[in-house]
Parts: C-alpha cells; sequence; structure tokens
C-alpha cells in the first residue's frame, strides 16, 4: 500500500473555488443518479496487503494487486475467478486487449510480468531499468507501456509488443501517477511538498512542462476531462487540485475526505470520484471546467483508498480490511501501520443511485 496521504494559492491567480467537504445539494443540471451508495461488499480469503485496481469492462473482471499475486474477482458475482502468482510487490496492473495482454509492475524485483489477457496464464518476467516500478500505463495510440519508477523516479518507456526499453525519463520527484491524452501526451503527478505535475511527450521522450501544484501536497491519484483539458489530483492535504492541462495553471481548488488516494473523472455525468481513506467517497459535479460543486460523500470504509471506475456500469469499486492494532513504535519503525487482518480483504462495490 501506499503511505498515508495526507494552501497557497498560485502568484497571480486572484480566485479559486474552494468547497466545502459537506455535500451542498444538487446543482442546475446535476443529474439525479450523481450520488453513489455501497451496494456489494465482497470478502475474499487470505492475507496481504495491497495497492492499485484496474477494472476490465468487456470481460466484467476485476483485477486486484494482493502484494506478492494478483486476484481476478468477477465483477458479475464478485467471486474469485483468477489468481496470478509469484509478482513480488506487485503495484499495478495494466491491460492491452488488442495486444492480448496484461502487464504488472513488481516492485521488490524490478520487473514487470506479461500474462495472457484472454487466460491470465503467465507468458514472461521482463526486467525493468530502475527501482521500485509502481505505476503501470500502456498508450493505445502509441503502442507504449510507461512504467514510473517510484524509487530511481524515472520513467520508462517499453514497446509494449516488443518490450524493449525505448527511453529512460528522469522526473523532478517520486513519479506517482499518470494519465494519457490519446493525443501523445501524458502527465504525470509527482508526489512532492508541493506537489508537481510533469507533461511528457510520447514520440520525443522529453518533459515538456514541469509546473508546480500550488496548495497541494503530496498528490497521489490523477484524473483526467480531455475535452474540457483539466487533469484533476487528490492530495495529502485533503484537497483536490484541478488544473489546466494546456497552461498548468490552477483553476480550483475543492475539500476531499482525509487519507485520499484513487479517484475518476466519468465524463457521460461530469463527476469527479475521489476515494479518501478515512471511509468515504466524495462525489464533486463539474459544472463547468473551472467551477466544481460537492453532491456527496456516501460512507465507504476506513482504510478505503483507491479505486477504479467501470464506465459502462459507473460502479465504482475500492477496497480495504479489517485490521489489528498498529505495533509499539520502535527505533527502526518509528511509525509502524496497523496490519490487515487475514481473511477481512474486502471490495466494496458502489452504485449511482
Amino acid at each position: 500500500m501506499h503511505k498515508p496521504l495526507c494552501l497557497r494559492l498560485a502568484h497571480g491567480v486572484a480566485l479559486l473555488a474552494f468547497l466545502a467537504l459537506a455535500p451542498q445539494g444538487h446543482a442546475a443540471g446535476v443529474p439525479d443518479a450523481s450520488t453513489y451508495a455501497v451496494t456489494d461488499r465482497w470478502t475474499l480469503p487470505g492475507s496481504g496487503g495491497w495497492d492499485c485496481l484496474t477494472v476490465d469492462p468487456p470481460r466484467h473482471r476485476l483485477f486486484l494487486s494482493r502484494g506478492d499475486r494478483v486476484e481476478v474477482v468477477d465483477t458479475a458475482t464478485g467471486k474469485l475467478i483468477g489468481t496470478l502468482a509469484g509478482t513480488a510487490g506487485v503495484h499495478a496492473i495494466a491491460l492491452a486487449p488488442e495486444l492480448g495482454r496484461g502487464y504488472t509492475s513488481n516492485g521488490r524485483t524490478n520487473s514487470i510480468t506479461v500474462f495472457n489477457y484472454d487466460t491470465l496464464e503467465r507468458i514472461q518476467d521482463v526486467p525493468v531499468p530502475g527501482e521500485n516500478p509502481d505505476l503501470l500505463l500502456y498508450l493505445p495510440a502509441s503502442g507504449h507501456l510507461l512504467v514510473l519508477n517510484g524509487r530511481s523516479r524515472t520513467a520508462v518507456v517499453l514497446d509494449a509488443r516488443s518490450l524493449a526499453v525505448l527511453a529512460t525519463v528522469p522526473m523532478p520527484g517520486k513519479p506517482e501517477f499518470a494519465v494519457d491524452d490519446g493525443h501523445g501526451q501524458v502527465f504525470v503527478n509527482i508526489e512532492s511538498d508541493p506537489g508537481r505535475l510533469v507533461r511528457m511527450s510520447d514520440s520525443t521522450y522529453t518533459v515538456t512542462a514541469n509546473w508546480e501544484l500550488s496548495g497541494c501536497n503530496g498528490p497521489t491519484g490523477l484524473a483526467m476531462d480531455v475535452a474540457q483539458h483539466r487533469l484533476f489530483s487528490s492530495c495529502d492535504d485533503g484537497v483536490l487540485a484541478i488544473t489546466d492541462s494546456s497552461t498548468g495553471k490552477p483553476v480550483a481548488r475543492a475539500r476531499i475526505g482525509g487519507g485520499p488516494d484513487g479517484l475518476a473523472f466519468d465524463p457521460a455525468r461530469g463527476l469527479v470520484l475521489v476515494s479518501a481513506g478515512e471511509g468515504v467517497l466524495n462525489v464533486i459535479h463539474q459544472d463547468a471546467p473551472d467551477r466544481y460543486t460537492a453532491v456527496g460523500a456516501p460512507a465507504t470504509q476506513a482504510g478505503a483508498r483507491t479505486l477504479a471506475f467501470d464506465p459502462a456500469s459507473r460502479r465504482v469499486y475500492t477496497v480495504t480490511a479489517k485490521f489489528a492494532p498498529a505495533a509499539a513504535p520502535t527505533a527502526e519503525v518509528p511509525r509502524p501501520r496497523p496490519q490487515p487482518l487475514p481473511d477481512s480483504f474486502t471490495v466494496l462495490v458502489l452504485a449511482p443511485h
């Protein structure tokens, strides 16, 4: 799992929208089904932590990183339908259906695992230059696979078919999450204080912009409204930062729950969805590209920080577990984390109502 996530306004910006966490009712044009509620809880056996989730709408599958393995759940039944073992320190899963492949990033072995998209069978393990490969992003337009190395602070670009390394791009800090605009540009959150946003060219493999996210510390989750050129970053200090992807300028801020991480944007309903570890899903409506209204914060469960969004069903999936009390601090581990209890790992399903 990622570490717990944790205002200055940018110079020259006269006013930013800053919203309270509490729901403010429905704005004009907000659909009645814009708020969410938990509709299912699927508890899976076994032990271990977790990180990113990836949903596969065409096959009704949810991929879950579980520390040393990837578990695959049928989203129609909540049943475990497959396991890909031997992925030590797995962080993320990327899917390339047109190539018949999927990929995992294995942080402890500095490698990626390539598996068959249909059968989930392992194809091969490939070393990655750098340390602690974290996020994976498949770029369909170019056929590239982007790997973000947390410890090395680099972005590695591979050919998704041949797995040849095409470039290693230094980042200005620890890269945390990335999105693709579909037009040759990739945006990367840098988990620093204050945070940064990097724009990288997928054709020249160079950083073309490096923007400070003023008022946003430790950004992790990142999503994009491609049509309106807006980037959404979840920040450690309980802030959603909205940035113009063309200029890098901040256009709005919104209050969100404590310990935020995963987020998604639903363009069909104009909703930003942010999961927060304190146990809420923040639902924020995009009234206009630079104006946002909080419309709900349905309860989830403490620790449910990561999410996956299915644009077909508009369901949100998030995960957590029950935890044992944290161990006593030691010189080696001054801030020990509570450990998840075996057989308590749970997938929460939220649907609009």
